[in-house]
């Protein structure tokens, strides 16, 4: 709990008044004086924004069993979220689609993410991960037009998410891709507002699109909260048009 208070840039008096407990309770809690329970230990997860994986490690640590189940997406018992998620993909036909774990590793893809996948290294795609298909010198990158400019957004947003969560799995793809050369970032043509992922097809037509994320934010099992789903939808009518009749083929 002292970690996650760090993490967050809390004092002990700043997360009491946050959780509405007494700092001498929290400190408590923080030197193993008290063991609190499973409310108070949800309460401070709660003030503290930490992710519902973590919340669990919490609870395992102060001997209380978890709060969030956890189960395989082909699991019998996932089959509503299965159908949920290949619902969303089909209905973004014709534009790509991807449904990512929590680590980036791609679970579902709807036939339009070919576009994103075609040329790609063998290698790459045997346990696919969407970041390090995107930025490795075999995967995409040669074919981002902007590639110093969407390298920039996607890291940004790994580190942002590495700082929020603290998963060491994420710190350590967010070293590897670091390590892929890429470019520097340069001002995006859109004011600010969105950054665009500029892809030469197969076709050698320029694509412009730009990502949507889609989440399960009311799930209470680990896997179906923890999993994202990305959509690549046209930046202007030439991409639209292009994806259609790629689509048509």
């Amino acid at each position: 709990m002292r970690q996650w208070r760090k993490r967050r840039g809390l004092s002990q008096l700043e997360l009491a008044i946050g959780a509405d407990v007494s700092s001498r309770h929290l400190s408590f809690i923080e030197t193993g004086r008290s063991t609190p329970s499973r409310a108070m230990v949800l309460r401070l997860a709660a003030a503290l924004e930490i992710p519902r994986r973590e919340q669990n490690q919490l609870l395992v640590a102060a001997g209380l069993a978890p709060e969030y189940t956890e189960r395989a997406l082909d699991d019998p018992e996932m089959a509503a979220v299965r159908d949920g998620v290949e619902r969303v993909l089909a209905a973004y036909e014709p534009f790509p689609c991807l449904a990512v774990d929590r680590t980036w590793r791609i679970v579902r893809a709807n036939t339009s993410a070919g576009v994103l996948l075609g040329g790609v290294a063998p290698d790459l795609l045997e346990q696919p991960n969407a970041l390090r298909i995107a930025l490795h010198p075999d995967g995409l990158a040669p074919r981002i037009r902007n590639l110093g400019q969407w390298r920039h957004h996607l890291l940004e947003r790994l580190r942002r998410e590495v700082a929020v969560s603290g998963d060491a799995l994420l710190a350590e793809l967010l070293a590897e891709l670091e390590g892929y050369p890429g470019g520097s970032w340069v001002e995006d043509e859109l004011g600010g507002v969105v950054v665009p992922l500029e892809l030469l097809s197969d076709e050698g037509v320029v694509l412009s699109l730009l990502s949507t994320v889609t989440t399960f934010g009311t799930a209470l099992d680990l896997t179906a909260a923890e999993l994202s789903i990305e959509a690549f939808l046209p930046a202007d009518t030439g991409t639209a048009e292009a994806l259609s009749l790629r689509a048509g083929r």
